[in-house]
């Protein structure tokens, strides 16, 4: 009897090791649930690239890398989104081993972003800016009647630019079609990750009137009586009545 293949928990590529005969890797970017992102360098181009490896037993006949290149296809209009480019699979440990990939976008992860903040944490005008940013990203992937289903700070690709942030999301969350449960998880999660941007619970009783009136003390109720959707909150913020004072 064939022995079942153990499941991966962590692939470990080193900087400088050739996938593929075609990428070579530079550095990991994150991992998760399902797998492990690396940024690697196209051999034969020298451009870099953000590669997502499966981990085989989150990948079952390659259900979840058919839905990301499929919703990464189907969202490819929406810049909040980094683009899919081409699908390839190496052996690893004797298993077939699927992997996306997609542009490199310059950045670091937002919880990596915080830890290096004054405080680690940003203050309640710069926090703004962010959210912003995220909201109308978000916004254009609710009009394409999709969500993303699993933001926070490790989720969150973030570039300084000027008063403002680029932002990117790593990941998008599958196990549903969409319903409008998960677009209103979308706004709370978004709330959250305001509310962890600027110190979260140890710094909330000092929040401004105007940024308690966004996270709500987090109570879902509240946010989601105030702000239905990512364009609600958005609109909200441009329209703020901004006195710190």
């Amino acid at each position: 009897m064939a022995r079942r293949p153990q499941p991966v928990k962590s692939f470990g590529f080193q900087p400088g090791r050739i996938l593929a005969r075609k990428y070579e890797v530079i550095a990991p970017l994150g991992a998760g649930w399902e797998g492990e992102v690396y940024r690697v360098r196209e051999v034969a181009t020298g451009i870099d690239r953000a590669v997502k490896f499966f981990f085989p037993q989150r990948n079952p006949r390659n259900r979840t890398l058919l839905f990301y290149a499929k919703k990464l296809h189907k969202l490819r209009q929406c810049p909040i989104l980094i683009q899919y480019h081409t699908q390839d699979t190496i052996t690893f440990r004797g298993q077939p081993i699927s992997f996306l990939v997609s542009d490199y976008v310059e950045g670091e992860l937002l919880s990596r972003f915080l830890k290096r903040q004054r405080g680690g944490r940003l203050d309640e005008f710069q926090a703004l800016h962010l959210l912003h940013a995220l909201a109308a990203g978000i916004e254009t992937i609710h009009h394409m009647r999709e969500y993303h289903g699993d933001l926070h700070v490790d989720n969150v690709i973030v570039r300084r630019l000027g008063l403002g942030f680029q932002v990117r999301l790593v990941d998008l969350y599958h196990w549903q079609a969409p319903r409008l449960a998960n677009i209103h998880d979308d706004v709370c999660d978004l709330v959250r990750i305001f509310y962890d941007c600027t110190g979260g619970r140890a710094h909330y009783a000092r929040l401004s009137p105007q940024a308690k009136g966004i996270c709500m003390g987090l109570k879902r109720s509240l946010i989601l009586r105030k702000f239905r959707t990512a364009g609600q909150l958005r609109e909200h913020l441009e329209t703020l009545d901004w006195d710190p004072a």
